[in-house]
């Protein structure tokens, strides 16, 4: 018989060992992933990787679940990628890529509103029901392609999409307020990088690019041709 995991343990490793070294070092957000269940966000048959630094399968098998993006991303990358867009509490937030509900949660725990995109029914009630567990209030979860964004109720504080992007859609940048910030992963395999943009003015961005992570693709998201002549 496996012996039973010590959750609070497991949990304060995981920050000090995969979170705290990857420069996460902001005082609220460490709290937060103290007090917030993670474990509760985590199919049943995967609870005991919980706290492991790996992106964790949502549903079939973990080749299928890489393939179509029902993963849900490492604990180091979601909390850092909060810690970086700092979304604050009079902000509304735009996800795209609800997964297990996770990163909404996480989210609206510091934003005054969220609104999370899921085009897998499944996963968008999987979402749901978690957020409903664990007592967020603040955070909606909608069946729909985010990959347009939500323009009827931008624009937007904040957008996180919530796995890698070839490039960012034009239409989501203008979904952003001025001073509004969209964190995503942006890139090819084997090379991405963690993109943080910023609007400044009517038609006006600057982009970050702090840190390099592999992520599971978005769908619907464009893919430029892999062929040039």
């Amino acid at each position: 018989m496996n012996a039973p995991i010590d959750l609070e343990r497991a949990r304060f490793n995981m920050i000090e060992q995969q979170i705290r070294p990857w420069d996460v070092l902001d005082l609220e957000v460490l709290a937060l992933l103290s007090q917030l269940k993670r474990e509760q966000f985590v199919p049943l048959a995967h609870r005991a990787l919980a706290f492991v630094d790996m992106q964790i399968p949502l549903l079939g098998t973990a080749e299928e679940a890489e393939r179509q993006g029902w993963c849900m991303l490492e604990p180091k990358v979601e909390a850092r990628l909060l810690q970086d867009v700092a979304p604050k509490a009079h902000e509304k937030v735009l996800e795209v890529g609800a997964g297990s509900g996770y990163m909404a949660a996480l989210l609206a725990s510091r934003a005054q509103r969220v609104i999370s995109l899921e085009i897998e029914p499944r996963l968008a009630q999987m979402a749901r029901a978690n957020l409903q567990q664990a007592g967020i209030r603040n955070a909606e979860v909608r069946e729909a392609d985010g990959s347009r964004g939500l323009a009827a109720e931008g624009p937007f504080d904040v957008i996180v999409l919530s796995g890698s992007v070839a490039d960012i859609p034009q239409a989501l940048l203008q979904q952003l307020k001025v001073g509004g910030r969209l964190a995503t992963i942006v890139g090819n395999e084997p090379v991405m990088r963690a993109t943080f943009v910023t609007r400044t003015g009517e038609a006006a961005w600057e982009t970050k690019q702090p840190w390099d992570m592999q992520a599971p693709r978005l769908q619907n998201f464009p893919e430029p041709s892999r062929f040039h002549f």
